[in-house]
Formats: C-alpha cells, structure tokens, sequence
C-alpha cells in the first residue's frame, strides 16, 4: 500500500504522525526513531531493519563529531567554576554606570559564555542563576531580568564555536572552519541587538531603574582590575580555540580537545578545582547532555534516511522547484517552516532533519549556503525561547520558580523582535556573513 502511494502524501502522514508521536511525551530521539522503523519496515520490509542499525550507527561514526562532548565538556567546567561568575563580575564592574547596565552586562557575559562553552543551556544556566538575583535586587523587573536571560542564551548556538553549526556542517557538508567564521559578526550584531533593547527599556522605559543605577557605589579602579588575571585566561582559551581553527592549524575535534584540556588546567591553577570528585561531577553532566545530543542527530539521522528512502525529500524539492516561486518568497516559506519546527523541536533535530532538503532547492535559487546556515541558526535560536519546548525558557523557571512561565515569555517578546531585525538586516546585507570567512579563506567554490 505505501508503495504505490504518492510521495507528497506520504510525507503528509509521516509528518502528522510524527507530531503525533511526539507529543505523547516521548522523548525526541527514541520517538524519531519510532517513526522511521514503522514507516521503513511497513514500505521496505523486515529486511530493512539491519540497513536501519547501520545508518543509526553511520549517524555518529564521525570524527567531527568528537567536538562536541568537547565543546560541552569545556562549557561546563567554566559553567561548574567560579569562571562565570567572575566574567559577569567583570562586565557589571566596567559597565555599572551605563543605563541598563547591568541587563547589558548580564547579555554580554552571555555572549562571552556562549563561546567558551557553544551551549545555550549551560549559558543560561550560568548566567542565569547569578545574574536574575541581582538584577530583581537591583529594582529590574523580572519580566526583563529573565527574558534578557533567555535570549542572551540563546547566543551559544550562534557565536562560535557553536555545536549547532557543527551540527549544520556535518550534515550539509559545508567547512565548519568557514561556518565559524560567517558567525561571528552576526553574533556580535544580535548581541548589540540585545544591548540596544535593553538600553531603550532602562533609559526611556524603565527610568527609576536608571536612577537607582546611577546611584549605586561606583567600583573602584582597583575593583574593575582586580577580576581581569581570573578572565583574560579563559577569553585567551577561546581566542586561541578559534585561531587554530579558522588558521587551518587544527580540525575542530582537535582543536575542541585542547581547549577542554586548557580549561580544566585554568580552572585547577585559578581556581584550586582539581579534587577528583569536582572533576568527575563535571564529566558527568557534561556525558549526560553529549549523550543526549548525540542520540538526537543518530535519531535524526535515520529519520533523514527514511525519508529519501520513501522518495519523500526528494518529491519536495521538486514541487517546490516546479512552483516557479519567487526567490524571496521561496526564502520567507522556508523561515516559516523552520519556525515552526523550532517551536517542537530542538535545533540539532531540526538541522538534520531538514537541511538535506532546503540546501539543494535554496543553493539552486542562488543563495549562499553559509548564510543560509546563519539566519537558519538565528531561527532555531527564536524556537529556544518559544513554546511549547522553548528549552531556554524552562531553564529559566527552574532558576526563577517564583517568577510565571508567562512573564519569562514576554520578557522574551522583545528580543524575539530583536531576532527577527537581524534576520532582516542579514537579507539586506549578506556581506555580513559573507565578508570575514571570503576574507580569510577565500571565495568558496564548493556551490
């Protein structure tokens, strides 16, 4: 029967039974899986089964994919030290009397946070649990002080080194030295996004906030230079993670090897955390979230498979091609889509699921697949703080339980604008995407 049935409706069911699936409850990888196994043996047979085991498998069986529990492994340990703390020490020292400088310096730690550990969990959580005490502390409303969490957060899947361009990389086959790269002026634009907004609401918004601020003990000199020797290391760690890997001196497995190993040596000289139970603590949760990673792009993979196998990616892309849309139009749909998926799924499980399909029709409409690659990042991270999985948000809930789920979300209003203008920004100016990695490595000829 499924067979001899249309390929377009097919997907239509696969598609509907997959949200079906996964609303249940189950958990994400093992409901993917679920999906493929029935849809594959109910059109290929019981022999597929053993085709089905060896591309699970060829899912993870990738070098590059050590980076991540390496990246994670390194996000931790600075998240599990008193490292994150004294990054947003330091920002809220320098930046104490600007306007809404302390929801600018919260942002900013997040940004910085983002790319010594390429998690937005592990960002907000850090962040987070000292930053929303002092700003509610400080007379913010915790509406601003949650929502500037969770969209500052969600930086890590942005600002390199970032496993969810890793993730991309690995999936579409695109440089992820080159990925790296086309994120950092994005990154840094969303970041001053960020501060932009919060600047607007402390200065013409929220001006008793400005008063108070402008009244608070300034620190002194002495303060501001103090918290430096225990911050420089880690931001040397990161600026030379990311030279190895944009000079061409390292692979990114290699490169997110050595930076782990750094920064377990940072934290044990700055910090004295070298107790082996310390140690083990960290490795743990850092196993735990690789794990968890790594079963969703095995998940994803198959379910990948499973639908070219049905000729279902395939039938799209040519309807698609067959529509005569307008590039822009085209462009627009696509966001949509990609939205939407945001709001049930994670980014890693979105990518691999639909970057097979979207790169070839898009690359063939002429846009450039590494700034693709930027705006589909900044779309899974508005999916981080939008429910119903809105995974940011609920790191949020648990750091703030006094504060609703509701006013975490519209303190997130704000900067999910602020996404949307960048994405806008991107479309209008691509060349600041394209710029630094055609600069560094030359024009890409591989599309």
């Amino acid at each position: 029967m499924i067979e001899s049935m249309d390929p377009l409706t097919l997907g239509a069911i696969v598609g509907i039974f997959t949200v079906m699936i996964l609303f249940s409850g189950i958990p994400i990888a093992f409901g993917l899986c679920v999906v493929s196994l029935i849809f594959l043996v109910a059109a290929e047979g019981v022999q597929i089964i053993g085709m089905y085991a060896e591309t699970f498998y060829a899912g993870i069986n990738s070098f590059v994919l050590l980076s991540i529990p390496m990246f994670i492994l390194m996000g931790m340990a600075v998240a599990h030290s008193p490292a994150g703390k004294d990054l947003y020490t330091g920002l809220d020292r320098w930046l104490w009397r600007l306007p809404g400088g302390l929801v600018i310096s919260n942002i900013g730690a997040c940004a910085v946070f983002a790319a010594l550990s390429g998690s937005s969990p592990a960002t907000c959580a850090a962040i987070g649990t000292m930053g929303i005490p002092e700003m509610r502390a400080r007379g913010y409303s915790a509406r601003l002080a949650t929502g500037c969490i969770a969209a500052g957060g969600t930086l890590g899947v942005l600002i390199p080194p970032s496993i969810v361009l890793i993730v991309y990389g690995l999936a579409t086959g695109t440089s992820i030295g080159r990925l790296f790269l086309a994120g950092i002026i994005p990154g840094l634009l969303l970041a001053f996004l960020f501060m932009l907004w919060a600047y607007i609401y402390a200065y013409f918004i929220d001006k008793e906030s400005a008063k108070r601020l402008k009244a608070r003990t300034p620190p002194t000199l002495k303060e501001k230079f103090e918290v430096l020797p225990r911050v420089l290391p880690f931001l040397a760690i990161v600026g030379g993670v990311l030279y190895v890997l944009y000079g061409g001196v390292a692979t990114p497995s290699e490169a997110a090897g050595v930076g782990a190993f750094l920064v377990f040596v940072m934290i044990a000289v700055v910090y004295k955390i070298y107790q082996p139970k310390k140690i083990w603590d960290i490795v743990k949760i850092s196993m735990k979230e690789s794990v968890m990673i790594m079963f969703i792009i095995a998940a994803s993979y198959i379910f990948a498979f499973s639908l070219s196998t049905l000729y279902v990616t395939q039938s799209i892309a040519q309807v698609v091609v067959d529509m005569g849309l307008n590039k822009w139009l085209l462009f627009f749909y696509i966001n949509i889509f990609l939205l939407v998926c945001g709001f049930f799924l994670p980014p890693v499980a979105v990518i691999v699921m639909t970057s097979s399909i979207l790169l070839p029709i898009l690359t063939d409409f002429g846009f450039d697949p590494y700034w693709f690659a930027i705006v589909f990042t900044i779309n899974m991270e508005i999916g981080l703080i939008t429910p119903p999985v809105g995974l940011n948000l609920y790191i949020i809930k648990g750091i703030t339980p006094d504060v609703s789920l509701g006013e975490i979300l519209k303190g997130s209003v704000p900067f999910i604008c602020m996404m949307i203008l960048c994405i806008l920004i991107l479309c209008i100016f691509p060349e600041i995407v394209t710029w630094l990695p055609d600069k560094l490595m030359g024009k890409d000829a591989g599309f």
